[in-house]
């Protein structure tokens, strides 16, 4: 994986010469993530619809190949953040060095950090003086932690396009430029068929739980022994329970089952297919991160959570200073579901919060209700398109005043439907 990148690195440069003819614009991407990767594609894809002539590459992972990006590095695959420590400053060295050398040699005019600010800051502090621009995609979390780093942001960058409603004011009233674009886990429809069909597929029981231990390795090393352990607590419960782990993909389904090697009866290891277990579930028990967010479209009661040692957690206490860590929680302004982010707490607590939901039907239908409540700013809004539309008037413009973001977005409010949440 990155091991390959400098060989791939080479041949691009040997191979694509050819394609650097004067006055070509070129938009880098640079993703360090899987959830980076996702969020890139969709806005990739928009660009080359809008706009053809375009030249989009990347560093980056299999979804915004797909999307029709020239990858010139892969950074954004699981087992690139499987990395620590020394070995990921390693690789984030490496990457800024190969992407200073590439930008250099074809004529790179913006650039698109996604996400993973503290890899993405050294890429841009590197390439940003020769000129060329740079739009965020995904806001830094910097209202969450380290604020003190918005004088490095104003400096590195022209637009942030943020994916949770308060951010665009919050960057705003701080010097920031920033624009709402929506979230493209919410702002995506429901195809009703293809969900009664995967849910057709999943076991019979009352209740239902589906677990979902998150889309890289370290975080199922984390989280998933202790949400097995609460569901084992919960079926103590609850006679007649079953349940579903959702793996992102087969080699999580395999470490799954090697981290849990003697599962319990009545959950089940499946690959995908998210959205119909979320159909299907009563109850979602879920770390931190995006995949809440997916719980929170389906309007499905969750306990969220992400476990770390003691000495993390204690940390973590001085560092961080939002009131709520979950981001379905972040975006209504209160808790709506119970959260335990970070925690070092075990399964006897998670089990606690999630029996609230199980016992307490009324319980579970209001919490259902404040997470569909909570979806109302999404409405109308087409992510890709608007961030890609946003891109493209920065690349001919450069920083944009609040009145020429505004007249981007209705513009493309205009040019056709939204879906709505």
């Amino acid at each position: 994986m990155l091991a390959d990148t400098s060989e791939v690195l080479t041949v691009t440069l040997r191979t694509m010469s050819v394609a650097n003819v004067a006055g070509s614009r070129t938009i880098l991407f640079t993703a360090f993530e899987p959830s980076g990767d996702a969020h890139a594609a969709p806005v990739i894809r928009a660009l080359l619809e809008q706009d053809p002539s375009v030249r989009i590459a990347a560093w980056g992972g299999p979804r915004m190949r797909e999307a029709g990006a020239e990858m010139i590095g892969i950074t954004a695959e699981d087992g690139a953040m499987g990395l620590a420590g020394l070995g990921k400053i390693n690789m984030v060295r490496r990457v800024r060095r190969e992407v200073s050398e590439w930008s250099l040699a074809n004529r790179v005019v913006l650039h698109v950090p996604v996400d993973s600010p503290a890899a993405n800051f050294p890429v841009v502090k590197a390439i940003r003086p020769r000129g060329i621009r740079t739009v965020h995609l995904v806001a830094p979390q910097m209202w969450a932690w380290g604020e003190w780093r918005l004088a490095k942001l104003r400096r590195l960058t022209d637009l942030v396009l943020c994916l949770l409603p308060f951010e665009e004011q919050w960057f705003r009233d701080r010097g920031v430029q920033a624009a709402f674009i929506g979230h493209p886990v919410i702002n995506r429809g429901f195809d009703e068929a293809a969900l009664a069909a995967s849910a057709r597929h999943l076991p019979s029981g009352s209740p239902k739980i589906a677990l979902l231990p998150g889309s890289r390795s370290q975080e199922l090393k984390a989280n998933l022994r202790a949400m097995v352990e609460t569901f084992i607590e919960l079926q103590g419960r609850h006679r007649g329970m079953t349940g579903v782990i959702i793996a992102a993909n087969e080699n999580l389904a395999r470490l799954a089952v090697q981290l849990v090697p003697s599962m319990p009866n009545g959950l089940h290891v499946v690959v995908g297919g998210i959205d119909g277990a979320l159909r299907w579930c009563d109850l979602a028990i879920n770390v931190s991160g995006t995949v809440s967010l997916d719980v929170a479209r389906h309007g499905k009661p969750m306990v969220g959570l992400y476990r770390v040692s003691w000495l993390s957690y204690l940390v973590s206490k001085l560092v961080l200073r939002a009131p709520h860590r979950l981001l379905p929680n972040i975006i209504a302004g209160k808790e709506v579901v119970p959260e335990f982010v970070p925690t070092a707490l075990g399964a006897q607590a998670f089990a606690d919060a999630a029996d609230e939901f199980l016992k307490d039907s009324r319980r579970a239908a209001a919490a259902s209700a404040e997470l569909r409540r909570m979806m109302a700013p999404y409405s109308g809004h087409r992510p890709g398109t608007e961030a890609a539309a946003l891109i493209l008037r920065v690349l001919t413009k450069g920083t944009l005043s609040k009145d020429e973001i505004a007249e981007v977005l209705a513009g493309v409010r205009a040019a056709g439907p939204a879906r709505s949440p």
